[in-house]
Protein backbone atom coordinates (compact mmCIF):
# COMPACT_ATOMS: atom_id res chain seq x y z
CA UNK A 1 0.00 0.00 0.00
CA UNK A 2 1.62 3.22 -1.18
CA UNK A 3 0.28 5.21 1.81
CA UNK A 4 1.17 2.73 4.54
CA UNK A 5 4.44 4.46 5.40
CA UNK A 6 2.75 7.78 6.24
CA UNK A 7 1.34 8.49 9.71
CA UNK A 8 -2.43 8.92 9.64
CA UNK A 9 -4.93 9.89 12.32
CA UNK A 10 -8.44 8.49 11.72
CA UNK A 11 -10.86 11.43 11.57
CA UNK A 12 -13.19 10.75 8.66
CA UNK A 13 -16.14 8.45 8.13
CA UNK A 14 -14.80 6.38 5.25
CA UNK A 15 -15.48 5.28 2.64
CA UNK A 16 -17.84 8.11 1.74
CA UNK A 17 -20.90 7.11 -0.31
CA UNK A 18 -20.90 7.00 -4.10
CA UNK A 19 -24.46 7.68 -5.18
CA UNK A 20 -26.29 8.06 -8.52
CA UNK A 21 -27.99 11.33 -9.43
CA UNK A 22 -30.66 9.92 -11.76
CA UNK A 23 -33.00 12.91 -11.85
CA UNK A 24 -30.21 15.38 -12.57
CA UNK A 25 -28.79 13.07 -15.23
CA UNK A 26 -32.21 12.78 -16.91
CA UNK A 27 -32.85 16.52 -16.65
CA UNK A 28 -29.57 17.34 -18.42
CA UNK A 29 -29.99 14.58 -20.99
CA UNK A 30 -26.28 13.89 -21.08
CA UNK A 31 -23.94 11.43 -19.38
CA UNK A 32 -24.73 9.42 -16.26
CA UNK A 33 -23.81 11.47 -13.18
CA UNK A 34 -22.82 10.10 -9.77
CA UNK A 35 -21.83 12.02 -6.65
CA UNK A 36 -18.95 11.15 -4.31
CA UNK A 37 -20.23 12.36 -0.94
CA UNK A 38 -17.18 13.87 0.73
CA UNK A 39 -19.58 16.20 2.48
CA UNK A 40 -20.24 13.09 4.61
CA UNK A 41 -16.75 12.74 6.11
CA UNK A 42 -18.30 13.50 9.49
CA UNK A 43 -15.92 15.89 11.25
CA UNK A 44 -17.86 19.03 12.31
CA UNK A 45 -20.40 18.62 9.47
CA UNK A 46 -17.85 17.12 7.11
CA UNK A 47 -16.05 18.20 3.96
CA UNK A 48 -13.00 17.42 1.92
CA UNK A 49 -10.48 18.93 4.33
CA UNK A 50 -11.06 16.11 6.82
CA UNK A 51 -9.22 13.69 4.52
CA UNK A 52 -6.24 16.05 4.40
CA UNK A 53 -6.32 16.58 8.16
CA UNK A 54 -5.91 12.84 8.78
CA UNK A 55 -2.34 13.17 7.50
CA UNK A 56 -1.65 16.75 8.65
CA UNK A 57 -2.75 16.13 12.24
CA UNK A 58 -0.72 12.91 12.38
CA UNK A 59 2.34 14.87 11.29
CA UNK A 60 1.58 17.53 13.93
CA UNK A 61 1.36 14.81 16.59
CA UNK A 62 4.64 13.26 15.50
CA UNK A 63 6.33 16.68 15.71
CA UNK A 64 5.10 17.14 19.27
CA UNK A 65 2.86 20.09 18.46
CA UNK A 66 0.66 21.49 21.21
CA UNK A 67 -1.02 24.14 19.06
CA UNK A 68 -2.50 24.14 15.57
CA UNK A 69 -2.44 27.33 13.51
CA UNK A 70 -4.10 27.78 10.15
CA UNK A 71 -5.51 30.45 7.87
CA UNK A 72 -8.46 30.96 5.57
CA UNK A 73 -11.27 33.28 4.57
CA UNK A 74 -13.97 34.32 7.02
CA UNK A 75 -16.29 31.48 5.93
CA UNK A 76 -13.50 28.93 5.48
CA UNK A 77 -14.59 25.30 5.55
CA UNK A 78 -10.99 24.23 6.04
CA UNK A 79 -10.64 26.37 9.14
CA UNK A 80 -13.82 24.93 10.67
CA UNK A 81 -12.69 21.33 10.15
CA UNK A 82 -9.20 22.14 11.46
CA UNK A 83 -10.70 23.59 14.64
CA UNK A 84 -12.68 20.39 15.09
CA UNK A 85 -9.65 18.18 14.51
CA UNK A 86 -7.65 20.18 17.06
CA UNK A 87 -10.48 19.91 19.60
CA UNK A 88 -10.64 16.16 19.08
CA UNK A 89 -6.87 15.89 19.60
CA UNK A 90 -6.92 18.09 22.70
CA UNK A 91 -4.74 20.76 21.09
CA UNK A 92 -4.97 24.53 21.23
CA UNK A 93 -6.07 26.08 17.92
CA UNK A 94 -5.53 29.53 16.44
CA UNK A 95 -7.46 30.50 13.31
CA UNK A 96 -6.41 33.44 11.17
CA UNK A 97 -9.44 34.64 9.20
CA UNK A 98 -8.96 37.06 6.32
CA UNK A 99 -11.72 39.29 4.99
CA UNK A 100 -11.18 38.04 1.44
CA UNK A 101 -14.75 38.41 0.12
CA UNK A 102 -16.43 41.82 -0.34
CA UNK A 103 -19.81 40.53 0.84
CA UNK A 104 -21.62 42.87 3.20
CA UNK A 105 -24.49 40.71 4.45
CA UNK A 106 -24.50 41.06 8.28
CA UNK A 107 -24.70 37.29 8.80
CA UNK A 108 -21.50 36.69 6.83
CA UNK A 109 -19.08 37.33 9.71
CA UNK A 110 -21.08 35.74 12.54
CA UNK A 111 -22.97 32.72 11.16
CA UNK A 112 -22.16 29.46 9.40
CA UNK A 113 -18.51 28.45 9.64
CA UNK A 114 -17.59 31.40 11.88
CA UNK A 115 -20.17 30.41 14.46
CA UNK A 116 -18.81 26.86 14.43
CA UNK A 117 -15.20 28.07 14.78
CA UNK A 118 -16.11 29.75 18.07
CA UNK A 119 -18.26 26.83 19.21
CA UNK A 120 -15.27 24.51 18.71
CA UNK A 121 -13.21 26.63 21.10
CA UNK A 122 -10.67 28.02 18.65
CA UNK A 123 -8.93 31.36 19.14
CA UNK A 124 -10.14 33.40 16.17
CA UNK A 125 -8.01 36.23 14.76
CA UNK A 126 -10.15 38.24 12.32
CA UNK A 127 -7.88 40.35 10.13
CA UNK A 128 -8.84 43.80 8.82
CA UNK A 129 -9.31 43.98 5.06
CA UNK A 130 -6.09 44.36 3.12
CA UNK A 131 -3.90 42.78 5.83
CA UNK A 132 -0.91 40.75 4.67
CA UNK A 133 -2.24 37.28 5.50
CA UNK A 134 1.12 35.54 5.35
CA UNK A 135 2.71 38.18 7.55
CA UNK A 136 -0.08 37.90 10.11
CA UNK A 137 0.28 34.12 10.20
CA UNK A 138 4.03 34.38 10.78
CA UNK A 139 3.55 36.93 13.59
CA UNK A 140 1.09 34.67 15.39
CA UNK A 141 3.39 31.67 15.01
CA UNK A 142 6.33 33.72 16.35
CA UNK A 143 4.28 34.98 19.30
CA UNK A 144 3.24 31.43 20.19
CA UNK A 145 6.83 30.20 20.07
CA UNK A 146 7.90 33.09 22.31
CA UNK A 147 5.32 31.84 24.83
CA UNK A 148 6.93 28.40 24.81
CA UNK A 149 4.32 26.81 22.58
CA UNK A 150 5.13 24.37 19.76
CA UNK A 151 2.78 25.36 16.90
CA UNK A 152 2.14 23.31 13.79
CA UNK A 153 1.15 25.56 10.90
CA UNK A 154 -1.27 24.27 8.26
CA UNK A 155 -1.43 26.24 4.99
CA UNK A 156 -4.61 27.51 3.37
CA UNK A 157 -6.88 24.58 2.55
CA UNK A 158 -4.40 22.10 4.00
CA UNK A 159 -2.91 22.20 0.52
CA UNK A 160 0.61 20.85 0.65
CA UNK A 161 1.98 17.40 -0.22
CA UNK A 162 1.15 15.98 3.21
CA UNK A 163 -2.44 17.18 2.98
CA UNK A 164 -2.74 16.01 -0.62
CA UNK A 165 -2.15 12.43 0.58
CA UNK A 166 -5.78 12.53 1.73
CA UNK A 167 -6.88 12.73 -1.88
CA UNK A 168 -4.40 10.13 -3.04
CA UNK A 169 -6.34 7.93 -0.61
CA UNK A 170 -9.63 9.18 -2.05
CA UNK A 171 -8.55 8.27 -5.59
CA UNK A 172 -7.81 4.75 -4.39
CA UNK A 173 -11.11 4.56 -2.53
CA UNK A 174 -13.07 5.68 -5.59
CA UNK A 175 -11.33 3.17 -7.85
CA UNK A 176 -12.14 0.42 -5.37
CA UNK A 177 -15.81 1.45 -5.18
CA UNK A 178 -16.10 1.65 -8.96
CA UNK A 179 -14.43 -1.74 -9.40
CA UNK A 180 -16.74 -3.39 -6.87
CA UNK A 181 -19.75 -2.07 -8.79
CA UNK A 182 -18.41 -2.70 -12.26
CA UNK A 183 -18.47 1.04 -12.97
CA UNK A 184 -16.25 2.70 -15.55
CA UNK A 185 -15.75 6.33 -14.54
CA UNK A 186 -14.66 8.68 -17.29
CA UNK A 187 -14.41 12.02 -15.47
CA UNK A 188 -14.19 13.29 -11.92
CA UNK A 189 -15.34 16.91 -11.58
CA UNK A 190 -14.83 19.06 -8.50
CA UNK A 191 -14.16 22.57 -7.23
CA UNK A 192 -10.50 23.56 -7.14
CA UNK A 193 -9.24 26.46 -5.03
CA UNK A 194 -6.06 25.99 -3.02
CA UNK A 195 -5.04 23.07 -5.24
CA UNK A 196 -4.43 20.23 -2.79
CA UNK A 197 -7.54 18.18 -3.49
CA UNK A 198 -6.96 18.13 -7.23
CA UNK A 199 -3.24 17.48 -6.84
CA UNK A 200 -3.88 14.49 -4.60
CA UNK A 201 -6.43 13.05 -7.00
CA UNK A 202 -4.15 13.49 -10.02
CA UNK A 203 -1.21 11.93 -8.16
CA UNK A 204 -3.40 9.11 -6.88
CA UNK A 205 -4.85 8.21 -10.25
CA UNK A 206 -1.33 8.36 -11.70
CA UNK A 207 -0.08 5.83 -9.10
CA UNK A 208 -2.99 3.55 -10.00
CA UNK A 209 -2.55 3.90 -13.76
CA UNK A 210 -6.18 5.03 -13.86
CA UNK A 211 -7.78 6.50 -16.98
CA UNK A 212 -10.14 8.75 -14.98
CA UNK A 213 -9.73 12.37 -16.05
CA UNK A 214 -9.89 14.99 -13.31
CA UNK A 215 -11.47 18.34 -14.15
CA UNK A 216 -11.09 21.06 -11.54
CA UNK A 217 -13.60 23.89 -11.81
CA UNK A 218 -11.64 26.84 -10.48
CA UNK A 219 -13.43 29.09 -8.01
CA UNK A 220 -10.90 31.89 -7.38
CA UNK A 221 -11.22 33.85 -10.66
CA UNK A 222 -7.51 33.21 -11.26
CA UNK A 223 -7.20 29.99 -13.23
CA UNK A 224 -3.54 30.50 -14.11
CA UNK A 225 -2.56 30.75 -10.45
CA UNK A 226 -4.61 27.67 -9.56
CA UNK A 227 -3.09 25.67 -12.42
CA UNK A 228 0.39 26.50 -11.18
CA UNK A 229 -0.49 25.51 -7.62
CA UNK A 230 -2.06 22.22 -8.70
CA UNK A 231 0.91 21.30 -10.87
CA UNK A 232 3.43 22.18 -8.14
CA UNK A 233 1.63 20.26 -5.39
CA UNK A 234 1.09 17.32 -7.76
CA UNK A 235 4.81 17.09 -8.50
CA UNK A 236 5.72 17.41 -4.83
CA UNK A 237 3.14 14.80 -3.83
CA UNK A 238 4.42 12.36 -6.45
CA UNK A 239 7.93 12.89 -5.10
CA UNK A 240 6.70 12.30 -1.53
CA UNK A 241 5.11 9.05 -2.71
CA UNK A 242 8.43 7.97 -4.24
CA UNK A 243 7.14 8.06 -7.80
CA UNK A 244 10.03 8.39 -10.20
CA UNK A 245 8.11 10.28 -12.86
CA UNK A 246 5.35 12.69 -11.84
CA UNK A 247 2.13 13.07 -13.86
CA UNK A 248 2.53 15.40 -16.85
CA UNK A 249 1.20 18.93 -16.33
CA UNK A 250 -1.50 18.51 -18.95
CA UNK A 251 -3.43 16.01 -16.83
CA UNK A 252 -3.99 18.70 -14.20
CA UNK A 253 -6.95 20.19 -16.03
CA UNK A 254 -8.31 23.42 -14.54
CA UNK A 255 -11.51 24.77 -16.07
CA UNK A 256 -12.07 28.52 -15.90
CA UNK A 257 -15.20 30.60 -16.44
CA UNK A 258 -17.44 29.76 -13.47
CA UNK A 259 -15.86 31.68 -10.58
CA UNK A 260 -17.62 34.98 -11.27
CA UNK A 261 -15.98 38.28 -10.40
CA UNK A 262 -13.96 37.00 -7.44
CA UNK A 263 -13.55 34.24 -4.89
CA UNK A 264 -16.67 33.91 -2.76
CA UNK A 265 -18.79 36.27 -4.83
CA UNK A 266 -22.07 34.63 -5.87
CA UNK A 267 -23.15 34.16 -9.48
CA UNK A 268 -26.50 33.51 -11.10
CA UNK A 269 -25.16 30.26 -12.59
CA UNK A 270 -24.17 29.11 -9.11
CA UNK A 271 -27.53 29.97 -7.59
CA UNK A 272 -29.36 28.14 -10.36
CA UNK A 273 -27.11 25.09 -9.92
CA UNK A 274 -27.57 25.02 -6.13
CA UNK A 275 -31.34 25.20 -6.52
CA UNK A 276 -31.40 22.56 -9.26
CA UNK A 277 -29.36 20.06 -7.21
CA UNK A 278 -31.54 20.69 -4.15
CA UNK A 279 -34.86 20.42 -5.96
CA UNK A 280 -34.02 17.44 -8.15
CA UNK A 281 -31.86 15.37 -5.80
CA UNK A 282 -32.19 16.81 -2.29
CA UNK A 283 -28.45 17.54 -2.55
CA UNK A 284 -27.27 20.63 -0.67
CA UNK A 285 -24.35 22.47 -2.25
CA UNK A 286 -22.55 25.61 -1.11
CA UNK A 287 -22.17 29.01 -2.78
CA UNK A 288 -18.37 29.23 -2.86
CA UNK A 289 -17.14 25.81 -4.02
CA UNK A 290 -19.58 23.06 -4.92
CA UNK A 291 -22.26 25.38 -6.30
CA UNK A 292 -19.82 26.86 -8.79
CA UNK A 293 -18.39 23.43 -9.60
CA UNK A 294 -21.90 22.12 -10.28
CA UNK A 295 -22.60 25.16 -12.46
CA UNK A 296 -19.51 24.22 -14.45
CA UNK A 297 -20.57 20.58 -14.74
CA UNK A 298 -24.07 21.57 -15.95
CA UNK A 299 -22.69 23.99 -18.53
CA UNK A 300 -20.12 21.49 -19.83
CA UNK A 301 -22.86 18.88 -20.27
CA UNK A 302 -25.01 21.38 -22.15
CA UNK A 303 -22.05 22.28 -24.35
CA UNK A 304 -21.76 18.62 -25.35
CA UNK A 305 -18.39 18.09 -23.67
CA UNK A 306 -19.37 14.53 -22.67
CA UNK A 307 -21.09 11.74 -24.57
CA UNK A 308 -24.32 10.14 -23.37
CA UNK A 309 -22.61 6.80 -22.66
CA UNK A 310 -19.99 8.27 -20.34
CA UNK A 311 -20.08 8.35 -16.53
CA UNK A 312 -19.14 11.43 -14.52
CA UNK A 313 -18.51 11.59 -10.78
CA UNK A 314 -19.11 14.92 -9.08
CA UNK A 315 -16.98 15.22 -5.95
CA UNK A 316 -19.05 16.94 -3.27
CA UNK A 317 -16.41 18.64 -1.12
CA UNK A 318 -18.87 19.93 1.48
CA UNK A 319 -19.27 23.52 2.63
CA UNK A 320 -22.99 23.72 3.42
CA UNK A 321 -22.43 25.90 6.56
CA UNK A 322 -21.30 28.67 4.18
CA UNK A 323 -24.84 28.92 2.81
CA UNK A 324 -25.90 30.74 5.97
CA UNK A 325 -23.61 33.66 5.18
CA UNK A 326 -25.56 34.27 1.96
CA UNK A 327 -29.11 33.97 3.28
CA UNK A 328 -30.65 36.93 1.46
CA UNK A 329 -29.14 35.91 -1.87
CA UNK A 330 -30.93 32.57 -1.82
CA UNK A 331 -34.21 34.03 -0.55
CA UNK A 332 -34.36 36.32 -3.56
CA UNK A 333 -36.20 34.54 -6.37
Amino acid sequence: MVLAKFPRLPLAHLPTPLEPLPRLSAHLGGPRILVKRDDCTGLALGGNKTRKLEFLMAEARDQGADTIVTIGGVQSNHVRQTAAAAAQAGLSCHLVLARAVPWDEPAYEISGNVQLDHLLGAQVHLLPGGTDRGGALRRIEKALRSQGRNPYVIPTGGSNPTGALGYVACAMELEEQAGARGEKIDYLIHATGSGGTQAGLVAGFHVLGSQIQTLGIEITADAEDISTKVQTITRDTARLLGQGKPPPNEVSQVIAGYAGSAYGMPTEQMRAAVRLAARLEGLILDPVYTGKAMAGLIDLVRQGRFSADQTIVFLHTGGAPGLFGYTSYFQDE
